[in-house]
C-alpha cells in the first residue's frame, strides 16, 4: 500500500476548504497549491574535484530523497577560471509526493534545528508569488551523515506555487506551518545595518578632516 504524504492529505482535507472560504472561492480548483520545490547547492570551483562533487551529491540526494543533478557552467568566464561544462553545483526538483515528504521534514525537523532561528523572512516572495530562502548549513537535515561531511555547505530552496498574489502564497505556506518571522524582525535588522554604515561614514569623514 502506497504511503500518502501527511501534508498532502492535510492539504486536500483541511487547507483547500479553508483557503476557499477565506478567499471566497466557489471552486476548490481555484485554491492555490504547491507545484514544485527546487533545491540548489552551489559548489563553485569545488565542483571540479570529483571527490567533493560526489560527497555533495550524496548529501543533497539524501536531503531531497531524490537523486541530485549536476549543474554545469554554460559559458566560459576567465576571471573565475571557469569554462563551458565545468560542474558548478547541484540541483533537485521535487514534485508530487516527494515534494510533500520533503516539506514535512523541512518545516518540522530541519528548520527548528537552526541555531538561534528567528523565522523565515516573510518578504521573500517574488513577483510570481513563489518563495525562496537560503539555508546556511545543510547539516540541519538529519539525513546527512555528519561524520562523512567534508565541508558544511549552504543551499537555496524555492517553493513554486499557483498562487495569483503574494498574499495568497503566504496564506498557503502559513497553512503548512511555515515558520515565518514576526513582522519587523528583518526590517529592524536593516535599520541596524544602516545605522552602523552611517556611523562608519561619520568616522571616515572625521579621519579625512584630520588628514587634511
Amino acid at each position: 500500500m502506497k504511503l500518502v504524504p501527511r501534508l498532502k492529505e492535510k492539504y486536500i482535507k483541511e487547507i483547500v476548504p479553508n483557503l476557499c472560504k477565506n478567499l471566497s472561492f466557489t471552486n476548490k480548483m481555484q485554491a492555490p497549491r504547491l507545484v514544485k520545490i527546487v533545491l540548489n547547492m552551489g559548489l563553485g570551483l569545488d565542483g571540479t574535484d570529483n571527490k567533493i562533487l560526489k560527497s555533495a551529491e550524496d548529501d543533497l540526494s539524501a536531503i531531497a530523497g531524490q537523486k541530485a543533478q549536476v549543474t554545469k557552467s554554460k559559458k566560459s568566464i576567465s576571471n573565475f577560471k571557469t569554462r563551458v561544462g565545468i560542474p558548478l553545483g547541484l540541483k533537485v526538483t521535487l514534485r508530487r509526493d516527494q515534494m510533500y515528504f520533503f516539506l514535512d521534514r523541512l518545516v518540522n525537523i530541519a528548520l527548528p534545528r537552526i541555531k538561534d532561528f528567528r523565522g523565515l523572512n516573510p518578504n521573500s516572495f517574488d513577483s510570481e508569488a513563489n518563495y525562496s530562502f537560503g539555508v546556511k548549513e545543510h547539516i540541519i537535515f538529519p539525513e546527512v551523515n555528519f561524520d562523512k561531511v567534508d565541508k558544511i555547505r549552504g543551499l537555496d530552496i524555492t517553493v513554486v506555487t499557483t498562487a495569483k498574489t503574494k498574499e495568497q502564497a503566504r496564506m498557503l505556506l502559513d497553512s503548512f506551518n511555515f515558520p515565518f518571522a514576526k513582522v519587523g524582525i528583518f526590517s529592524a535588522d536593516k535599520k541596524k545595518v544602516k545605522k552602523v554604515d552611517d556611523n562608519e561614514k561619520g568616522k571616515d569623514k572625521e579621519k579625512n578632516k584630520e588628514l587634511n
